[in-house]
């Protein structure tokens, strides 16, 4: 059993994935998608004077598919996961939840939950993770992922010379 959690946001996504030995492993993706500052023709010095027409569509079409592009990418990296949860600071983390409905139907169905998160560094995010995945389990699949897990926390408890 592969646990995944999901950390993304336009830039880059963050995914922790615990398999069954509870070994967790990090990947990192870069989304490449450009970020677009469209600056409108050349006026005169006349008000209202003619100005060039800019092509939004243009630019909001090739970014939907450089995001479309991002989403593939990220869900071949979770196929073999059992449970996941997406977070994120934005609203990437909805979109790609609502492409998973659409688009990854296999995927949609191992989703536990779609959170808002702020910003966090990798051990931040690896506690909220199991936090989550420790409240949000049933109690079979818990016993399997977070014995180890607890054992470990309990060893290094007791392991702590008293003065």
């Amino acid at each position: 059993m592969k646990i995944t959690g999901i950390w993304l946001d336009l830039n880059k996504a963050i995914l922790m994935e615990w398999d069954k030995n509870n070994k967790l492993s990090v990947k990192r993706l870069q989304s490449n998608i450009e970020h677009f500052h469209v600056v409108g023709g050349s006026g005169t010095r006349f008000k209202g004077g003619p100005q060039d027409v800019v092509q939004d569509s243009k630019y909001l079409e090739r970014r939907k598919h450089q995001i479309k592009e991002f989403f593939f990418r990220i869900a071949g990296q979770i196929k073999g996961s059992e449970a996941l949860v997406i977070t994120g600071p934005a609203e990437t983390y909805l979109k790609f939840a609502k492409a998973l409905k659409s688009e990854y139907k296999q995927l949609d169905s191992k989703v536990l939950a779609v959170v808002n998160n702020d910003s966090m560094t990798d051990n931040q995010l690896k506690a909220w993770f199991l936090r989550f995945f420790n409240k949000n389990l049933n109690t079979d699949k818990k016993k399997k992922w977070f014995y180890k897990q607890s054992a470990v926390i309990m060893i290094f408890i007791i392991r702590i010379p008293i003065q």
